[in-house]
């Protein structure tokens, strides 16, 4: 009862925020300045006996689970031990290679027996702590009875945490992996749930939007009579391995010497061959994304052990796939939206896809892999074709396909444009264009999103690039719908809200990869011609990835990174831009008011002068080394402009910036 208090008490607490770490900043502060008082150390004794508190619970419950308990009483320690793992400080019992292999013995990943008590460094120190806590239990039985008896619950907590919520669980902590050495403490658990310790309880984290039909605990138990006992157990004992595993780079590291990544390939491969998922599949899909995103030779291992294929299996499960051919998928209209949990297995699938895959980009793959990743396209297109149950999931699993897609070799991306044409498909030259569709869609919600932009428009805009060098049909329909002909230039052409002006105003982004990856893509779209991309942009906008490419005194020869053979038609102007095409700044990119002649007037003499007076007032600009001239190269590159302080104008220069007053004073 005590346990299930505990866990009612703090289901969706941490034990630490940012306010109570500026709080310990504020006071270490303090004590450098000797200016400690009798409060601090009341609240760093109070703090510090809460943390011992949760340590020792943690040091028993191990202990005890240790023991051999089943059934009901093990899913309860397991569910504490799980809100204890969020906490950094509390993770030293829970990180030894003892108590790895029990948890993953518990949520099957090994079948070998737990390591002998015996043999248990740790053995004496656990039993003495055992001891103590029974001891502060005996000592006052009607304190803690009357504590429990009139406690009141907690209105904003369920009695278990419901599985809709994430268990993986951040720490809002800034302190790293510890294993604490530490006493025996004489505080019993009720003295944590009367009060006397406090908690804040911070914001909610994440939220795992899958089905389910429990609603508090009432609705656990119920959900647990139908649940066999076991999948219940090693459900539990998966959420505090991800936990430990999220929060422990000790616990990362034995993961990998323990070699219990090899028990998760087995879940993964039994689980994918069963009819219907269980519901551990779930935290066995996060703690695979998990251990492949932070061990790096786990996601080598994976990849080498036919961890492609498995999670492909995994993927047509969730999608109930019906093949109409080798690598075509049937895409139902009238079928069911992916529902709520298989859209969140999707996504956990899709991250490790990613994490396994993420390098073979730039590989030319076998015979055999090429093969796989075509098969593995072509249910990725399907992803993207099909909606869920909720908006928000509809746009994650686009986002987590955008991101593998990005990564799969390149020549195998052509099975997005194989599917059957429909009278109300979208197509170019007779090829459909659904797909491709789908994905402008999707970057256009990006572009009018504006947040996090280098997250989330790299890799849509690095896979669309990438397509549009591939194939043409796919450029072809991108530059219609991204570059249309030009009709009006009196605006400029980063103005507007359209597609072309918002990716047009990332070429000038701060960020350099975001403002690549646009420039990228207009240029392809452009067929890397110069004077077509200026014509588009502007000079102006266009001066970047000119300069990067050493393309700034026109077309040069091509690149190492623009291979692609483009097609020589001709980019024919529309007639509203013929008839202003005269008036338009290239600079710019847009017609621009007529200016008055400022040397209107002037004498040949008063313009020789004007000349003479520009080129000092540079030269003084360039020895004070607030400017540097620079000149266009041979091959198209930017160079410092030598010989400028050798011009003829220099030695008159200098005479009469001795008689300048106000040059005298700026150099001063």
């Amino acid at each position: 009862m005590q346990l299930q208090q505990f866990n009612k008490e703090f289901a969706q607490c941490f034990f630490f925020d940012a306010e109570e770490r500026n709080r310990r900043k504020f006071r270490k502060n303090k004590v450098r300045e000797g200016t400690d008082s009798d409060s601090d150390c009341d609240e760093f004794a109070q703090m510090d006996e809460g943390l011992i508190l949760r340590q020792s619970l943690a040091v028993v419950l191990v202990r005890f689970i240790k023991t051999g308990i089943k059934c009901r009483l093990l899913r309860v320690c397991l569910r504490t031990l799980r809100i204890l793992s969020r906490d950094k400080k509390v993770l030293g019992p829970l990180v030894t290679d003892n108590t790895l292999v029990t948890l993953a013995a518990l949520a099957g990943l090994t079948t070998s027996d737990t390591c002998d008590e015996a043999h248990d460094p740790d053995s004496d120190f656990y039993d003495n702590i055992i001891s103590s806590l029974t001891e502060a239990k005996v000592s006052r039985p009607d304190e803690d009875n009357s504590d429990v008896e009139a406690e009141e619950p907690n209105q904003e907590c369920s009695a278990f945490e419901d599985d809709t919520k994430s268990d993986i669980s951040i720490a809002n902590s800034g302190d790293l992996d510890s294993i604490s050495l530490f006493g025996s403490h004489r505080t019993s658990i009720n003295e944590m749930n009367r009060g006397g310790i406090h908690h804040k309880m911070l914001e909610r984290g994440r939220k795992d939007r899958r089905e389910s039909k429990m609603d508090g605990e009432e609705g656990e138990e119920e959900d647990q009579d139908v649940e066999s006992g076991e999948e219940a157990q090693r459900k539990e004992a998966m959420k505090v391995l991800c936990n430990v595993v999220y929060n422990s780079t000790w616990a990362q590291e034995r993961f990998s010497a323990l070699r219990l990544m090899c028990g998760l390939i087995e879940r993964l491969s039994s689980s994918v061959s069963c009819s219907s998922p269980s519901s551990v599949q779930f935290y066995e899909l996060r703690l695979t994304f998990l251990i492949t995103a932070l061990r790096p030779e786990l996601s080598i291992q994976l990849q080498q052990e036919g961890g492609v294929s498995i999670l492909t299996s995994a993927m047509e499960s969730c999608l109930d796939v019906q093949w109409k051919e080798q690598c075509e998928c049937v895409l139902d209209p009238a079928s069911p939206p992916i529902s709520l949990d298989a859209s969140q297995r999707l996504i956990e699938i899709l991250k490790i896809l990613f994490n396994i895959t993420y390098s073979t980009h730039r590989q030319e793959p076998s015979d055999a892999d090429a093969a796989l990743y075509r098969h593995l396209v072509a249910i990725l297109r399907l992803c993207l074709m099909k909606k869920c149950v909720m908006a928000d999931d509809t746009d994650e699993l686009q986002g987590h396909t955008v991101n593998l897609l990005s990564v799969l070799p390149l020549q195998c991306l052509d099975v997005l444009l194989l599917g059957p044409l429909h009278p109300d498909s979208e197509q170019c030259q007779g090829v459909n264009m659904d797909c491709v569709h789908t994905l402008l869609l999707f970057m256009e919600r990006r572009l009018e999103s504006g947040d996090q932009v280098k997250v989330k428009l790299t890799p849509i805009l690095n896979l669309l690039t990438e397509s549009c060098r591939a194939h043409k049909e796919t450029r072809h329909y991108i530059r219609n719908h991204i570059l249309p002909p030009l009709r009006d230039a009196s605006q400029r052409p980063e103005e507007g809200s359209t597609m072309k002006s918002r990716l047009i105003r990332l070429m000038t982004h701060l960020d350099t990869d975001i403002k690549h990856c646009a420039a990228d893509l207009i240029f392809v779209l452009c067929k890397e011609n110069v004077r077509r991309f200026v014509k588009y942009t502007g000079y102006g906008n266009a001066a970047g990835l000119l300069a990067t490419r050493g393309l700034l005194a026109g077309q040069g020869p091509r690149t190492s990174s623009s291979d692609t053979q483009y097609s020589s038609d001709s980019d024919s102007d529309t007639e509203e831009y013929r008839q202003v095409k005269d008036r338009i700044n290239p600079v710019t990119g847009r017609v621009e008011a007529e200016q008055p002649d400022p040397m209107e007037g002037m004498t040949e003499e008063e313009k020789e002068e004007e000349a003479r007076r520009l080129i000092m007032l540079f030269n003084k600009l360039s020895r004070g080394n607030i400017i540097q001239p620079m000149v266009v190269d041979s091959e198209g590159k930017l160079v410092p402009m030598a010989g400028l302080r050798e011009n003829g104008f220099s030695d008159q220069g200098k005479s009469e910036s001795e008689n300048d007053p106000e040059a005298d004073e700026s150099e001063k």
